[in-house]
């Protein structure tokens, strides 16, 4: 399924219809430092404050709010260490259903008792992400379940296009919206909405310069591999599954791609701490270390830098944000962090 421009755009309201009771309406602040570096009206969305600690939740909840009573009785599975994994559980426990998730044997332990807490039924397949979401997808057509992906999905696209929506209410005048980028589908859905609601709005999308698999495919005219490095950004890290509907979707709606270090991501993090107190993973601070990085893009203009999660381990931050600990009027409990996908 390719969504048109207004197909997409009404999705996105009918997830938000769907959702809303349970979402937290994250907030959309003012940064005067970012905008002095930016030279224009910086503000960011902290999606680091959703359910589960990441926008994940939006599109878990749309996608199983969404499913007929044969599939809610026949059960969900999927693939996923940690962000995904998390709203998906989270919304499995609110609608009453069964979930099967698959993990690959080198999960980390705090990973797993994250998993646990939230209530996930887990299984341990492969050494590796690819290899563990091949076996899911499998089993689920063996079985019976349901397999819902990280972002190759209709539902879940809309429901994390529920960001573009608050952004848009929220912030009318915006020029540019910066949105973290792994699989794509929470770029596909934010830009499709606002390119739909708001044309005049520039779509920007982030990677890992270690990482930087759709800009390499948008730029090829198809979905390519590109050698992959080591990135602090490992909820984004990874190639993206054939055929994936968010690539076509990018094509559309994404105006430019740029792409971050590791020096760059490591200094956001610890800036976003000092600078407003708030907990955000390397993925999730992707959108602000390309504000600073592109700064001249954005001079003269309004623009929002997506903080899509905040699930980073505590000494994984503490490291990062030089030592300091962990106070300030944004804390949260901290979570590790997670693979795969936005």
């Amino acid at each position: 399924m390719v969504f048109s421009d207004s197909e997409l755009a009404a999705a996105v309201e009918r997830a938000y219809a769907r959702i809303r009771g349970e979402i937290v309406r994250t907030p959309l602040t003012f940064s005067p430092s970012f905008s002095r570096d930016l030279g224009g009206r910086a503000f960011v969305k902290w999606d680091n404050r959703q359910t589960t600690g990441s926008f994940k939740f939006r599109g878990a909840l749309a996608k199983v709010r969404s499913l007929p009573m044969a599939d809610r009785r026949a059960g969900l599975i999927s693939a996923s260490t940690g962000n995904h994994g998390l709203g998906l559980a989270r919304a499995c426990h609110l609608e009453g259903l069964d979930l099967l998730l698959y993990l690959p044997r080198t999960t980390a332990s705090d990973k797993i008792a994250k998993l646990r807490a939230a209530g996930a039924k887990m299984r341990f397949r492969g050494r590796s992400c690819d290899r563990t979401e091949i076996l899911a997808r499998r089993d689920g057509r063996r079985t019976g379940r349901v397999f819902v992906s990280p972002y190759n999905d209709p539902e879940v696209i809309a429901g994390q296009g529920t960001i573009g929506l608050e952004i848009l209410a929220d912030l009318p005048e915006v020029d540019d919206v910066v949105v973290p980028v792994g699989g794509g589908g929470l770029v596909a859905g934010i830009g499709g909405y606002l390119k739909a609601r708001a044309p005049g709005v520039r779509i920007l999308g982030v990677e890992p310069a270690a990482s930087a698999f759709m800009k390499a495919s948008l730029r090829a005219g198809r979905l390519v591999a590109v050698r992959e490095g080591r990135t602090l950004a490992d909820a984004v890290a990874g190639g993206i599954e054939p055929r994936s509907m968010t690539f076509e979707l990018c094509r559309r709606f994404v105006d430019r791609m740029l792409t971050v270090g590791e020096r760059r991501l490591r200094s956001t993090v610890k800036r976003l701490f000092d600078d407003h107190g708030e907990i955000v993973e390397a993925a999730g601070a992707l959108s602000a270390a390309a504000g600073l990085k592109y700064a001249r893009l954005f001079r003269g203009r309004t623009v929002v830098l997506v903080a899509g999660g905040g699930n980073i381990a505590a000494s994984v931050h503490r490291r990062l944000a030089g030592g300091r600990r962990l106070t300030g009027p944004g804390n949260r409990p901290m979570m590790s962090s997670a693979r795969r996908r936005p």
